[in-house]
């Protein structure tokens, strides 16, 4: 027995999407339902354990064996809830997951929509969501649909899970050439671990969080009834009719548009006032601390809040909680606001803030603590993008930037004004211009990307700003060489199916797939790539992937926008670099949101120093990459 390809269908009356799969397993009335394997890609047979079958001993050992390779399609799912099955924690060795090896294929994340667009023999049934809604969730009068309620539905269940295993096994053996080299499962293996340790939750402060939210509420409306006399303040339609009998005419009451209308002269303090209370009652500050308590286990830890290969450049995603877009820190005063709000004293926020919501919102990340005996030591790569952009591109003057510790912004804003820029010293209202040319332009951004970065909120002038690109790229003639020299190739790739090579990177045309290899050697993959005319009738590359709106449709891009994915997939690759280096050292990552790693230590028994050095370690294919990695040590999670 070398492989076993499975999948299980489960009951329980904790809501999956909410709670996520550990918090699901954990349910008392949580149970396995039906259980399909085959071995070696033999015949597939389904254990009917609601009726009494057993799993075969055999099948039981091989689960626990790190030597036999259990395949699933979003395997985290079938090894957590088989661990509560089998009473013992299943150690992710050994475990492979199709829908990783699809997502790094550029295949969405899905079962049924990888078999459509693989266009496979055998399609996952379309029956199963209504069968999944009456045998494994509660019905209507929240109760269980039993086997014996519906005979001929069971049997059908139990195709269902039958033709799970057979997609399942036709996408491992479409994509069998393209399987992850050993030390990307290494990567997917330690991911797991992560989301098995999940990190501890305040449980106290949150649930004193959100009474202080819902407190806080109750009197906004009560203030908004006695200054409107409307009966329900949460209404458009009222509120826009109080507001014309003010005389103003609202289009919406959108939290941005609102923003401009506070700057409008003349503006009546009432309704000034009444449109300020409006945006703090349609703050939604504390849906993370209701997500918190759903995926909150019975230790008090929250888990499988990281996706891994959740974008398509490997990148990591967020889940459940969604860590990747949590509030900054902006508040010197954090612990003072944490103890009044975990206190019960969160009405004193209001007489010492702006704004109540706004610093729930910051207190969201001070809701992660270490357990009792332990702290943490937060750790994150410094500008990881600009050093891979220049490392990449061999521009120079920017690596020695980065080597020596110097300030891009002022070195940037040196280059491009031909002036010396100093922080806090000679021209250093250059600085700022330089930091956001920085922010905007590295990945061809032009006025538009100056714009949206808020260059005019800082006093740059609209006619200047295409002056501004003009010098950014003047001073990083390589980088600008990289977006159009990478157009070029994948256009000529695409053109002569021949493999060609740019600086450290390799550009193959396989099977209609485009692949850029790594300097890691991994690969991004682009399916059915072709070149297409534009809507300004210029030549541009067109692939089929997963698009912003999540739907399979044809993307369209260019040099500079290859270059983005190719760095942002590099700095991923550092970082499981890291991670790699930090888990060898015995280290226990609870948590990691972009380039930043959460460490949860003994007290006083690690060193920042010790952890940024583990983090900065260049890998063999980056020994000439100038990484840098700064650190803190903190009683709750900040930034």
């Amino acid at each position: 027995m070398k492989n076993i390809s499975l999948d299980i269908e489960t009951y329980s009356s904790v809501n999956l999407s909410k709670g996520g799969v550990y918090k699901y397993a954990e349910s008392k009335d949580f149970q396995i339902l039906l259980f399909a394997y085959s071995i070696d890609h033999g015949e597939i047979k389904v254990i009917d354990l609601a009726n009494g079958e057993e799993i075969p001993e055999d099948i039981k050992l091989s689960l626990k064996n790190p030597r036999v390779k259990k395949w699933a399609f979003n395997a985290n799912f079938e090894r957590v809830c088989l661990s509560k099955y089998l009473k013992e924690d299943l150690s992710p060795m050994g475990w492979r997951c199709s829908m990783v090896l699809s997502a790094s294929l550029g295949l969405p994340l899905s079962l049924e929509a990888v078999g459509r667009v693989l266009n496979l023999p055998y399609q996952k049934l379309k029956e199963g969501k209504s069968l999944i809604n009456f045998f494994c969730c509660p019905n209507k009068y929240n109760k269980r649909n039993l086997p014996t309620d519906d005979k001929l539905k069971w049997e059908s269940f139990k195709e269902y899970n039958e033709r799970d295993v057979l997609v399942e096994m036709e996408i491992q053996k479409r994509l069998k050439k393209y399987n992850l080299p050993d030390s990307e499962w290494e990567n997917y293996y330690l991911d797991q671990l992560i989301n098995d340790a999940g990190i501890m939750i305040d449980k106290d402060f949150v649930r004193a969080a959100l009474i202080c939210d819902e407190k806080y509420k109750r009197n906004v409306k009560e203030q908004l009834k006695n200054l409107t006399q409307i009966k329900n303040p949460n209404s458009i339609v009222e509120m826009k009719n109080y507001l014309e009998k003010q005389n103003l005419s609202l289009l919406s009451l959108d939290k941005k548009y609102i923003k401009e209308v506070f700057d409008l002269p003349n503006l009546n303090e009432e309704v000034r006032e009444v449109l300020k209370l409006r945006q703090e009652l349609c703050k939604s500050s504390v849906k993370k601390y209701v997500a918190m308590e759903n995926v909150m286990g019975d230790d008090n830890r929250v888990r499988g809040l990281i996706q891994f290969y959740g974008t398509k450049t490997g990148r990591y995603a967020g889940r459940l909680i969604q860590v990747q877009n949590l509030p900054k820190n902006y508040l010197s005063d954090l612990s003072v606001a944490r103890d009044l709000v975990k206190c019960g004293h969160g009405e004193d926020l209001y007489f010492l803030y702006d704004s109540v919501e706004n610093v729930l919102s910051q207190l969201i990340r001070t809701a992660f603590i270490p357990k009792s005996g332990c702290e943490f030591i937060v750790a994150d790569f410094s500008a990881i993008e600009a050093r891979v952009l220049s490392w990449l591109a061999g521009e120079k003057w920017r690596m020695e930037v980065f080597e020596r510790g110097g300030d891009i912004y002022c070195e940037s804003a040196s280059k491009m004004f031909k002036v010396k820029v100093e922080k806090n010293g000679e021209n250093s209202h250059l600085r700022e211009k330089g930091k956001i040319a920085e922010l905007a332009l590295g990945y061809g951004g032009s006025v538009g990307a100056l714009k949206s970065m808020g260059a005019l909120s800082i006093g740059l002038k609209e006619e200047e700003l295409q002056s501004l690109v003009n010098a950014w790229r003047d001073a990083n003639p390589h980088i600008t060489y990289l977006w159009y020299e990478v157009d070029k190739i994948i256009k000529k790739v695409i053109y002569t199916k021949t493999p060609m090579k740019l600086y450290n990177l390799e550009f193959i045309y396989e099977n209609n797939m485009l692949f850029i290899v790594l300097p890691s050697k991994r690969k991004l993959c682009y399916r059915n790539p072709k070149i297409a005319t534009n809507r300004f009738n210029k030549s541009s590359i067109v692939y089929e992937g997963v698009n912003s709106n999540k739907k399979w449709a044809e993307i369209e891009s260019y040099g500079a926008k290859f270059v983005e994915n190719i760095v942002q997939a590099i700095a991923r690759d550092l970082l499981c670099e890291a991670i790699k280096n930090l888990h060898n050292k015995n280290f226990r990552i609870v948590l990691h949101v972009h380039d930043e790693v959460v460490i949860e230590v003994e007290k006083n028994k690690s060193s920042v120093e010790e952890i940024c050095n583990l983090m900065t370690t260049s890998p063999p294919w980056a020994k000439d990459l100038a990484l840098k990695a700064e650190g803190y040590k903190c009683e709750f999670y900040r930034k």
